[in-house]
């Protein structure tokens, strides 16, 4: 009856609920009178499980109160009972309509379940029980992972993913960018993004660069929204100018800039990230994306969009003058600095 070893490394390794064999051992040591505390070493669990395991799911009848007492399988359902009695999406059918109809919009689950409290509505839930109800089998069933932003065939546990802190460590944040590049006294500091599009576009997106002393505008399209694919398309974009001329780029933490390492090696460029939730501390880019927005509206068939007609669309933007460059053009004023580094 006891468990190997290993397995009992695996259970207590991360909370897991009971299963059946679990709970089918339990009621075999219970009717033997086996001790609390020796049944929790047998199959690896702490005692206060067990304890509550058998307060909670015991069989209990008035009429036939012989028979009451703790029984695997009669435990394995009231569990699964309770779980679905847990889960509001699955016992509040206009709650889960509403939540549908925002995924089906390309709301992220986070943002619906922001909005929920934003609005003050009574019934509120967290992103990550929405997460949960799209990678259960009722979600499956509808395939409604099909909708998330960013979709796998199965959903991680939520302590076993990668914490961004990981991905962007705190060496490479804004607050220690050097001072100069904040005062864009020196040429060559660059920010980037990507320009989402409507979901008909599948993955495709157009990524935005933007030089930060001259305001030179940048625009490539992608046909992924894979880091690896983004950032090998942004050196081969970039490695074209001297290196003078590409300092750092600033982004933002968002995970299709998690292979920034690729960049220094690559192509001697330092990367730069903001903090969470901080657009604006990368605000040149965020304002090239909004002028953008007017010769790239996210319903823009982006498979029907050319090089060169991409090409023509910087042109007009870097050809616009602008006020903070006393009214010189970006195209003007980024070569000059150009001419500076021959």
């Amino acid at each position: 009856m006891p468990y190997p070893a290993e397995k009992q490394g695996e259970r207590t390794a991360a909370h897991t609920e009971l299963n059946l064999r679990e709970r089918r051992a339990i009621e075999d040591m219970l009717y033997t009178k086996v001790p609390v505390s020796r049944i929790a070493a047998e199959i690896g669990r702490h005692r206060s499980t067990i304890y509550r395991e058998s307060k909670r799911n015991s069989f209990s009848d008035e009429e036939l109160p012989y028979l009451d007492g703790y029984y695997g399988i009669n435990a394995q359902r009231y569990a699964a009972a309770r779980r679905t009695r847990r889960r509001k999406l699955i016992r509040l059918p206009e709650l889960r309509e509403a939540v549908i109809d925002r995924l089906k919009e390309g709301w992220s689950p986070e943002q619906i379940a922001g909005r929920l409290g934003f609005e003050g509505q009574p019934i509120r839930i967290s992103h990550e029980t929405i997460y949960a109800h799209v990678y259960s089998r009722e979600g499956q069933s509808a395939a409604l992972a099909r909708y998330l932003p960013s979709r796998r065939k199965k959903r991680k546990p939520r302590y076993a993913r990668r914490p961004r802190g990981l991905v962007f460590p705190p060496d490479r944040s804004i607050h220690g960018r050097p001072e100069y590049v904040k005062t864009r006294e020196t040429f060559g500091e660059w920010e980037g993004d990507l320009m989402i599009f409507e979901k008909a576009q599948g993955k495709m997106n157009v990524a935005s660069l933007v030089e930060r002393k001259t305001r030179f505008a940048m625009l490539f399209r992608n046909n992924d929204r894979s880091s690896t694919q983004f950032m090998n398309r942004l050196m081969d974009v970039m490695v074209s100018l001297p290196q003078p001329a590409r300092r750092s780029i600033t982004f933002d933490r968002g995970l299709e800039f998690r292979e920034w390492r690729k960049l220094q090696p690559g192509i001697g460029t330092v990367a730069w990230f903001c903090d969470p939730q901080a657009p604006w501390q990368k605000g040149s880019v965020e304002n090239l994306n909004k002028r953008a927005r007017r010769y790239l509206p996210r319903d823009t068939q982006l498979a029907a969009l050319s090089n060169p007609k991409m090409k023509a669309i910087c042109d007009r933007l870097n050809g616009t003058p602008r006020k903070c460059l006393g009214w010189r053009t970006p195209t003007e004023a980024f070569r000059e600095e150009m001419k500076k580094l021959r």
